[in-house]
């Protein structure tokens, strides 16, 4: 796996067609695991209803498989 790293301003107007966002959303339309900063740490994001990205984020986090993940849903 190969890391990237982006920087996005979030002042940027249209995010939606910024470079590094439209390269982080294939990434997650081909099963691949992001991380992305919150307040206080960074996340792992990925598709939740592909097992292989979910796996992958276990694999990352050196997680159990029986201590469940947290799911983020927008309201749009």
């Amino acid at each position: 796996m190969n890391t990237k790293v982006w920087k996005v301003d979030k002042y940027v107007d249209k995010l939606e067609s910024n470079p590094h966002i439209v390269d982080a959303a294939q990434f997650l339309r081909e099963n691949e695991v992001v991380a992305l900063p919150t307040e206080t740490v960074y996340g792992l994001g990925g598709n939740a209803e592909s097992d292989a990205a979910v796996a992958k984020i276990f694999a990352a986090k050196g997680r159990p498989g029986d201590n469940p993940l947290i799911i983020h849903i927008a309201d749009k």
